[in-house]
């Protein structure tokens, strides 16, 4: 069943498009679609250019003239949906989510669809009951009716659904008990295969029958909240062993919770407040996996703290108010090192608050408001988290105008995905700013629903990073085209976010791709990171008639805007540069006469030169005579960091000096640790360091010059160097060795973090030099393996298990190099017109074009038809460094064996007598390399029906990365 279900997915996600191989529809299939067509309102152009649906009409999908699939997410429909449906007998799946005009109530025609496998219909407007007929689509695997207002009982009939895997009804009006089978009815407890139980947010009501629930059921989302439910928790809910999700609260529980619950020990979400529970206290000591509780605003009997409270160790989030807790709160519980929130207001907690010696790094809100607290002992790092004592008995006297004495606000701001690198840049009110392109466009937007988030922290930027790039690799978007803002917890304790997709090198979506997005997000095919649970998505009604002119600002009020602005810059400016030079004229006297006083504040450094071995320190006047005073004559490259100049020292060495402009500068301490480093840096592949200046104000770096720039610059031709395919496997090799100097042989080895072809110079004989360590990492704790730092480096060349996990290794650099080499064979940048190098490498590959292997169209001009030594080795070299998992990738100093052994085939001499190449063994080597040399590249078709090449070659995350 579920492999017959995921080529249901393929089919529905990549075929909206293909039409029937004979053309011409089926006349029944043809006559049924021709009455939606007549009742329907806002159709696609297609549907109104041609009779032949199979032939052309968007969203229709066919297979021998039979219409198979009908897909029309988010294309704004209004109108009703007839029982014509009932004529597509032959249809599998319809997805008719996020058309908000669709009224009306189902035809039972729609049970006359037998074959039907997927069924989306929310987020639309429909009315009435569910009918009955929906129990005869005995394929059905997937149910989605959320977001509407079907109001009646839920069918006992769904219970013969025995394919079903997902059945959401949430959010809408239906009314009665929940369904259980009878002698003569079916009912929801024979859904044995379901894993999802989505009824939230109705007026369900009755209890929930023991019958329900048992041991063979794989359920793992029960999602009964906010509706009127009564009677007890059944006990056979402690059966379902494979739960992660349960939420029972805001109904009307009564009784006490079942003990055999605590059996519950997958579960990571347990929701049980706002009911009328009573008993004793919930022993949940069991449930290691528990992630988030609330039990507030139950009747449980009058108790101190459980011993759980200190036990259990996933905890992130505990919720206990308007209880009757009574005690110390035990001081362990702020301990955890993945604690964020304590709320446990509105309770009879007394005696001393004591936070222990410990307080776990996330914690950001403790609220015991309203208790008998009398005293409180602090911790050293309080200032981290917000406090609220109001309404105990210790705000009373002394300690009464304190913060945590008074009702405080939030210091931390919610997260937004930054627009920084924009400027500022203003848009029309009907479009939006990419994150990516900083240009105009039209996104494809909605609200994103996490019906039970892990965490509560809605600052942390690893989570919303990691947010951000699962939606862009899963649903096949450009790198950095997901903007999302505005996370809050609603009314119904939901994480709800604002969403918004970019399209990639045009200004909005075509109307396949808003279909293939909102068949994803609907049809859950999209999965978002574990932390933020199980969610619902609605779209926004997508605009497809882009406007032209009309709404642009005019000319004068620009301009008015364009001169102040300017004057107010040239303030600012003004008031920088005077501050600037004061600071100097007070950092001269003292830089001149003892320029290595300042590495650091008093009493922190000796204020002795650093140790550098062979580099230099150069004074400021000495750098500026060379450079003529930094004139823009002698300007060779600029960056984030600052400018590079080239200059000429007394002994006529040529030298490049990068100098650090204001804002963009480090501490002393920082700048002395990197000249050190660099110094003892030394390979005929890597930039050497000739010295640096740290005087009056000024953090510098002086390298030696090299004479031919990058090689991004040779590549786009600006250099006016030819590179032909030797001397391009040639650079490869050079800057490889670098490479695998600095993770095998440089004491301790160090992670470039930033390789790109920007960073890789060539001297006067076009040997490949790699530069720049301005981001690098040393990797200090050989036992661990990677570093955990925050994300830096170059989008297009990020290795994207670094930017998910923060967890650094020397692999990060492996995957940019492999970028490099694609480079190396199609002189394209990693993102041009917002294609991915890799991504279209990955589609282009064809192991039945023996040349090019696919790549002809994609490839560098000036080689395509020239003899490529090597090229189908080389080829495949890269695309294992850009392999998804790090462990698959080649460690650098097997790229180097790789590269040398093309070369050597061919007769050429590879000079390999370098460290980084001899060294290592290939055979003793950390990893292996897979696939370099046989004839195993994957042919078009099976590329595009695996669907595995999302972003960087299919890239998901594991459960757990570790590094090789």
């Amino acid at each position: 069943m579920a492999a017959e279900f995921t080529l249901l997915v393929f089919i529905a996600l990549f075929s909206f498009h293909i039409c029937s191989i004979y053309g011409a529809t089926d006349s029944r299939d043809a006559a049924a679609l021709q009455s939606l067509k007549d009742a329907w309102q806002n159709l696609p152009t297609s549907w109104k250019s041609s009779d032949d649906p199979c032939g052309t009409w968007e969203g229709v999908t066919c297979n021998n003239s039979r219409v198979t699939a009908l897909g029309l997410s988010t294309m704004g429909l209004a109108g009703k949906l007839s029982g014509d449906i009932g004529g597509l007998t032959e249809l599998r799946s319809l997805d008719l989510s996020f058309n908000g005009g669709l009224t009306g109530s189902l035809s039972p025609r729609i049970g006359d669809l037998q074959k039907l496998n997927i069924l989306i219909l929310a987020g639309c407007s429909f009315t009435g009951i569910i009918p009955d007929e929906l129990g005869n689509l005995a394929e059905l695997s997937f149910l989605a009716l959320n977001s509407n207002n079907f109001s009646g009982r839920i069918p006992p009939s769904l219970g013969r659904l025995s394919q079903l895997y997902w059945l959401d009804l949430a959010d809408n009006q239906l009314t009665g008990s929940i369904p259980v089978s009878t002698l003569t009815s079916p009912g929801l407890d024979q859904l044995k295969n379901a894993k999802h139980f989505h009824f939230n947010k109705n007026q369900l009501s009755g209890t929930i029958s023991e019958q329900l629930f048992s041991p063979d059921m794989l359920l793992i989302h029960i999602l009964f909240d906010g509706n009127q439910l009564s009677g007890n928790i059944p006990e056979s809910l402690g059966y379902v062993q494979t739960l992660e999700v349960l939420r029972l609260d805001r109904n009307a529980l009564t009784g006490e919770v079942p003990k055999n619950l605590n059996n519950l020990t997958n579960v990571n979400e347990l929701h049980l407040a706002h009911n009328k529970l009573k008993g004793p206290f919930p022993d949940l000591s069991q449930m290691n996996s528990l992630n988030y509780v609330d039990l507030s605003n139950n009747s449980f009997e009058a108790s101190e703290a459980p011993v759980w409270f200190a036990t259990l160790p996933s905890l992130t989030t505990l919720i206990v108010e308007f209880g009757s807790l009574q005690g110390r709160v035990p001081s362990k519980l702020f301990s955890y090192p993945q604690i964020q929130q304590v709320k446990l207001g509105n309770n009879a907690f007394n005696g001393t608050l004591d936070f222990g010696n410990t307080v776990g790094p996330q914690l950001q809100l403790v609220d015991l408001q309203n208790n008998q607290i009398s005293a409180i002992t602090l911790d050293s790092g309080y200032k981290n988290y917000t406090l609220i004592l109001v309404g105990n008995p210790v705000c009373a006297a002394a300690l009464s105008n304190t913060n945590y004495c008074q009702l405080q606000q939030p210091t931390t701001k919610p997260y937004s995905t930054s627009l920084a690198n924009c400027g500022g840049k203003s848009c029309p009110p009907d479009q939006k700013l990419s994150p990516q392109s900083c240009e105009c466009a039209y996104p494809y937007e909605g609200t994103l629903y996490f019906r039970g988030p892990t965490f509560r922290e809605l600052s942390n930027v690893t989570l919303f990073h990691s947010l951000e790039m699962s939606l862009w690799v899963k649903l096949g978007l450009t790198p950095g085209s997901v903007f999302i803002q505005n996370p809050f917890f609603n009314m119904d304790d939901y994480l709800q976010v604002q969403l918004a997709l970019f399209p990639s090198g045009a200004k909005s979506f075509n109307r396949t791709e808003v279909q293939r997005l909102g068949f994803q997000l609907s049809n859950q095919t999209y999965k978002p990171p574990h932390e933020f649970g199980p969610y619902y998505f609605i779209a926004s009604p997508y605009n497809f008639q882009v406007p032209h002119g009309g709404n642009s600002i005019s000319k004068g009020v620009a301009a008015g805007i364009a001169v102040g602005g300017s004057i107010l810059v040239l303030g600012l400016v003004g008031l920088a540069v005077y501050a600037i030079r004061q600071k100097k004229r007070a950092e001269k006297a003292i830089g001149l006469s003892k320029p290595f006083a300042s590495w650091a504040p008093s009493g922190k450094d000796s204020g002795g030169a650093p140790q550098l071995k062979g580099a230099r320190w150069f004074s400021y006047d000495e750098l500026k005579k060379c450079t003529n005073s930094f004139s823009e004559s002698n300007e060779i490259g600029s960056g984030g960091y600052g400018k590079v100049y080239r200059g000429m020292l007394s002994d006529g060495q040529v030298v490049a000096i990068k100098r650090a402009q204001q804002g963009s500068m480090q501490g002393g301490l920082e700048f002395k640790t990197e000249i050190e480093l660099l110094s003892r840096v030394h390979h005929k592949n890597l930039v050497g360091l000739v010295g640096f200046c740290f005087e009056q104000g000024e953090q510098m770096l002086v390298y030696e010059f090299m004479a031919n720039g990058t090689l991004r610059e040779s590549l786009s031709g600006r250099s006016g160097i030819h590179l032909d395919w030797k001397r391009r496997l040639r650079i490869a090799l050079g800057s490889a060795r670098g490479l695998a100097y600095l993770h095998e042989l440089a004491n301790p080895p160090i992670i470039h973090r930033d390789v790109k072809s920007t960073n890789i110079l060539l001297d006067e004989n076009l040997t490949a030099k790699v530069a720049d360590f301005g981001l690098s990492k040393l990797v200090s704790d050989s036992s661990k393996g990677h570093v955990s730092t925050q994300v830096k480096g170059t989008l297009g060349y990020l290795d994207p298990e670094y930017y998910m996990t923060q967890q650094l290794t020397e692999k990060s650099d492996v995957y940019s190099f492999g970028v490099v080499m694609l480079e190396l064979i199609t002189a394209k940048q990693p993102i041009e017109k917002g294609k991915y190098v890799v991504r279209e490498a990955r589609m282009a590959m064809d192991n039945n074009d023996e040349e090019h292997y696919g790549l002809r169209e994609m490839m560098d001009p000036s080689i395509r038809n020239n003899a490529l030594i090597g090229f189908r080795k080389f080829l495949e070299l890269a695309m294992q460094c850009v392999e998804e998992s790090a462990a698959d990738r080649p460690t650098m100093s097997e790229v180097v064996k790789a590269i040398e052994t093309l070369l050597q085939n061919d007769g050429m001499n590879t000079n390999s007598t370098s460290a980084s190449s001899s060294a290592t063994d290939l055979g003793s080597s950390k990893g292996v390399i897979r696939q370099i040399y046989g004839d195993n590249v994957p042919n078009k078709k099976e590329v595009n029906e695996s669907n595995a090449f999302d972003y960087s070659g299919g890239y998901t995350l594991s459960a757990k990365v570790e590094p090789k």
